[in-house]
């Protein structure tokens, strides 16, 4: 376990483009194909390669390599799908990697290692887009019932490499001081080829992607780090404008989104070196939850007993989801033991992408 954790701490150093000093490469080779982040060593691969083993840039160039390649497909096939909406009359959104793809470089395209092209539509949209990928040939494998919290649809067609996750604005809005509906305006228009597609802001997409992570994705309650999703994060804090930090917190709501998305900005510090504004760095429960998981990364048998961490914003849990006027009871209270078996089961449960 000892490799294991510092294997995590030489591989952010690696990915920061700090020189390799006593790096264990099996170890970290192994973590970053764990974490999806193996094409993003090319650059530290190219900075490096004098003070490198030849095994590990051949290695790390020929998975780049073939992640262009397979990236360059997917953008065909994103183009083509969102040509088929406009279409029907649908300009949808792009989400996660699917707006990486829209604006990244050839270079820099290879770089994010995806599973999958994420694009959102209004609810009066769905049917219509559905019907549009339908029509070029994609298959239905999963569908959400109309009345899920969280709905979605997998589409799929044999000779592409990756599957389409087309989705509504979901319960995460809940989350943040917004309506689903006034999402499109925090979206640039972009055009890819002949289709046109909203990409939201720099701000917006870290928004989501924490959001995503935290609570979607159960890595607040978890104590799980998506190095992937972090790399994102750094990346989108570089571009041209970058992440407003006063905007990002105009939008939370409430204490648990307050220490969620703390939580991973301090991750991003501590891990990637990315500046963070003190005041958002520097609260004790998301410095706690930060110990959490770098704990667990060093010593994965501790999951479960760092579950009882959760303890520590149930109160916020429960008040935000109280939506009586009456002054919310038991928020103290142990939580159901149909949740504490799911959560526990989950917490062993091997993810791609996470540690």
């Amino acid at each position: 376990m000892d490799r294991h954790s510092a294997a995590l701490r030489k591989l952010c150093n690696c990915l920061r483009g700090l020189p390799p000093v006593d790096v264990e490469w099996t170890s970290l080779i192994g973590l970053a194909n764990q974490t999806l982040t193996t094409p993003a060593l090319i650059d530290f691969v190219d900075q490096f390669a004098s003070m490198l083993p030849v095994d590990v840039c051949t290695y790390i160039r020929e998975i780049y390599q073939r992640n262009v390649m397979r990236n360059d497909r997917l953008l065909d096939q994103l183009e083509e799908a969102v040509v088929a909406m406009n279409d029907q009359d649908v300009t949808p959104m792009l989400l996660k990697g699917a707006a990486t793809l829209i604006g990244a470089s050839d270079h820099r395209r290879g770089v994010r290692l995806m599973c999958d092209l994420d694009i959102m539509v209004m609810p009066d949209e769905t049917e219509r887009a559905l019907t549009a990928l339908c029509t070029i040939g994609y298959q239905i494998n999963e569908r959400t019932p109309p009345e899920s919290k969280r709905w979605y649809v997998e589409l799929s067609r044999s000779r592409d490499v990756g599957n389409i996750d087309l989705q509504r604005p979901g319960p995460e809005f809940a989350y943040v001081n917004r309506d689903p509906e006034d999402v499109l305006s925090d979206c640039l228009s972009v055009r890819l080829g002949r289709a046109r597609a909203y990409v939201p802001t720099p701000t917006c997409r870290a928004l989501m992607l924490i959001i995503h992570d935290q609570f979607q994705d159960l890595g607040y309650w978890l104590g799980d780090l998506d190095l992937r999703h972090l790399l994102e994060l750094r990346d989108l804090s570089c571009t041209a404008g970058g992440i407003d930090w006063n905007e990002l917190t105009s939008h939370i709501s409430g204490g648990l989104v307050r220490n969620a998305l703390e939580t991973q900005l301090l991750a991003l510090a501590e891990l990637l070196g990315v500046d963070i504004p003190r005041p958002l760095r520097s609260r004790l429960i998301p410095r706690l939850q930060l110990m959490r998981q770098l704990m667990q990364a060093r010593y994965p048998v501790t999951r479960k007993p760092f579950l009882a961490m959760t303890i520590l914003d149930l109160r916020n849990y429960r008040r935000q989801a109280t939506t009586s006027s009456a002054p919310p009871r038991g928020l103290w209270s142990v939580p159901r033991a149909s949740t504490l078996g799911y959560l526990a089961k989950a917490t062993t449960a091997i993810r791609a992408g996470k540690v």
